[in-house]
C-alpha cells in the first residue's frame, strides 16, 4: 500500500515481553507504510520478542503504560505471543485502555492470543471474532462467537489467526483503520 490512506491517524501498540516479533513489526510497518503514526506502548521501557519459543531482540518502548490515554490514539493494535498476551491481560492500564477505545467505537486489531486482552477487558461477550486455536474456549466463555479463520471483520474489530495469516490481517487492519481517518483529521 503506497499510497498514505493512514495519514493523521495514530495508532497504539500495547504489548509486553513474550511479544511475538512478527505479528508487531509487520503489522507496524505496514500501518507505517501506510502513513500512520505507531507508538509501542508498554510497562517498561524494553520488551524482550520472540520467535515463537525463542527469545529474539529487546525492542525499545516509545511509551510507557501507565501514561498512555486512549483519547490520543485512533486505533489499537494488539500483536500476539502467548506469554506477552497472558502478561498483558492483567495490566489494569491495558485493559482500560481498550475498554476506552472500544467504548469510543474506534478500531482494534488483534492477532492470535492478544484476544486474551479483550477477554479479560470484559468485551468480547455478542462479538464475532478469531484467535490462536487454544482461544477458543475463553472466548466462548466469556460469551463471544469464535471462528477459525484467517481474518475476521466484527463492527470495530478485526482479529486474526497466527503470523501465516498476517499479510490478510494487515489488509483487513488497514482498511478498518482508514475508516477511523476522517475522525483523525479533524482533531
Amino acid at each position: 500500500m503506497n499510497d498514505l490512506v493512514l495519514k493523521g491517524v495514530r495508532v497504539a501498540i500495547l504489548a509486553t515481553d513474550g511479544v511475538e516479533k512478527v505479528e508487531l513489526t509487520i503489522p507496524r510497518l505496514a500501518l507505517e507504510e501506510a502513513g500512520a503514526d505507531t507508538v509501542l506502548v508498554a510497562p517498561k521501557s524494553e520488551i524482550q520478542s520472540m520467535r515463537h519459543d525463542d527469545k529474539d531482540e529487546r525492542l525499545a518502548v516509545d511509551l510507557a503504560l501507565e501514561d498512555a490515554n486512549p483519547e490520543d490514539f485512533d486505533a489499537v493494535l494488539l500483536p500476539g505471543g502467548a506469554l506477552n498476551s497472558d502478561k498483558l491481560r492483567m495490566e489494569t492500564a491495558a485493559r482500560e485502555i481498550v475498554q476506552q477505545i472500544n467504548a469510543a467505537g474506534k478500531p482494534i486489531a488483534a492477532i492470535c492470543h492478544a484476544p486474551w486482552l479483550l477477554v479479560s477487558a470484559k468485551l468480547v461477550k455478542g462479538r464475532r471474532l478469531t484467535s490462536y486455536y487454544t482461544l477458543q474456549d475463553d472466548i466462548r466463555c466469556a460469551g463471544g462467537e469464535w471462528e477459525d479463520r484467517e481474518v475476521l471483520v466484527d463492527r470495530n474489530w478485526v482479529t486474526s489467526r497466527k503470523p501465516d495469516d498476517i499479510p490478510a490481517f494487515d489488509r483487513e487492519m488497514r482498511t478498518l483503520f482508514a475508516k477511523t481517518r476522517s475522525r483523525a483529521e479533524t482533531r
